[in-house]
């Protein structure tokens, strides 16, 4: 479809709003196995016997590089037996691990098991992208993306608080099941009402030619793998801050039980950015805009780095730097999904799950590296954020041929 069918059904009995909270809470399920587990990574290392409070950050990390690696079977997949069989498929195993992590009484096998469980959402990143590559195109699928972004950021609003909350009642296991129970919702909204959106003549065989040829579509394309490698950059200074988050709160700023609250504030301000972006993309286009959200993004990270360097930083200002980058990095995100994703309809699974895994895997290690050079202050973060920056900007430059614009 094309951005005409704004107005119309999307797909079989899904309405448009519909098609975006389905596809959001694809998304979301993923946030919440991340977000969810921050006020719970040193009671559950304490329970689990893990002693070391940077180690105890490995429970987001494995999460990310399950669900990273992945992609690059469930995307293939999604192109050669539709969206709906691997999707569910994935939700399954998304559901089965968190269930298995509620009953674990090893650090070890929670790693492992969280590993698993990023492995099956996986699925449901790469098919939440492609379902909106099958059905819009152009600045009509980066309003979407926006919107869907700006549903999947009241997540992070939510999920701090909520995990907190579900600790108030029951330990760290509560989380996970939570987790299952969520999947089993999604489980039941996809069976019952998102028909097939890959029509049968484009579907590609699942050979290892054709995946080959696929991936080869993708790496071929150099304004597409840009704006991945952007997104990889940008994410892996995403988690470097969700990984030291709370030891950042808790040891630098002395924040304890109101940490839930401010990492709300920041996921706020993101969702504000996915409704703004989703206002302008229209107007202003995808690059424009996602060049001055990049622009601001840096500019916040170095005020934040210099501030740290002097001693100078304090919580507002540490707060109100974070809440720009956030709200920036949200209209980045969006615009850079779908610049990366309009040149290839012809594999869209197939470049949504390299979109992902460039996106997750060396993102996740890059935020790993930064939440493990944590010494007490901020300084480190806003450095990985710097260099990460102007990283995104040096493949869009030299890559995408942007520079002068």
């Amino acid at each position: 479809m094309t951005d005409t069918t704004s107005r119309a059904p999307v797909v079989g009995r899904l309405g448009r709003k519909e098609f975006i909270v389905l596809v959001a809470g694809l998304v979301a399920i993923n946030a919440f196995a991340i977000d969810i587990m921050l006020p719970g990574l040193q009671q559950i290392g304490a329970s689990l016997g893990e002693a070391d409070p940077n180690k105890r950050q490995l429970v987001i990390p494995a999460y990310l590089v399950g669900f990273g690696v992945l992609q690059l079977v469930f995307g293939p997949l999604s192109d050669r037996f539709g969206r709906r069989g691997p999707l569910l498929v994935g939700l399954a195993i998304y559901c089965l691990a968190a269930l298995c992590a509620f009953f674990t009484t090893n650090f070890s096998a929670l790693i492992a098991l969280r590993l698993v469980q990023g492995g099956g959402a996986a699925a449901s990143a790469v098919i939440a992208t492609a379902l909106v590559r099958d059905v819009f195109s152009g600045n009509q699928m980066a309003k979407i993306m926006s919107l869907v972004f700006t549903v999947l950021m009241l997540s992070p609003i939510l999920a701090p608080s909520l995990g907190q909350g579900l600790m108030t009642v029951m330990d760290w296991r509560g989380l996970f099941g939570f987790m299952a129970g969520l999947g089993l919702i999604i489980i039941a909204w996809v069976w019952w009402r998102l028909p097939e959106t890959l029509h049968p003549e484009y579907r590609r065989p699942l050979s290892l030619r054709a995946v080959l040829e696929g991936f080869g579509i993708v790496f071929a394309n150099r304004v597409s793998l840009a704006y991945i490698i952007g997104m990889a950059a940008l994410f892996g200074a995403l988690m470097g801050f969700l990984n030291s988050s709370q030891q950042i709160y808790r040891d630098v700023f002395g924040v304890t039980t109101l940490f839930p609250l401010f990492f709300a504030g920041g996921a706020l301000c993101s969702a504000l950015g996915g409704l703004v972006n989703a206002q302008l993309v229209n107007r202003f286009g995808m690059r424009k805009l996602s060049w001055v959200a990049l622009a601001v993004f840096g500019a916040a990270a170095l005020v934040m780095l210099a501030a740290a360097l002097l001693q100078a930083l304090p919580l507002a200002l540490f707060f109100a730097l974070s809440a720009i980058q956030f709200l920036a990095f949200s209209m980045i995100l969006s615009n850079f999904g779908a610049l990366a994703m309009e040149p290839l309809g012809e594999v869209a699974g197939t470049a949504a799950s390299t979109q992902g895994f460039l996106q997750m895997v060396p993102g996740a290690a890059i935020g790993i590296l930064i939440g493990q050079m944590f010494n007490g202050t901020v300084a480190p973060l806003a450095m990985g954020q710097v260099a990460m920056t102007g990283l995104t900007a040096l493949c869009l430059v030299t890559m995408a041929g942007q520079g002068r614009r």
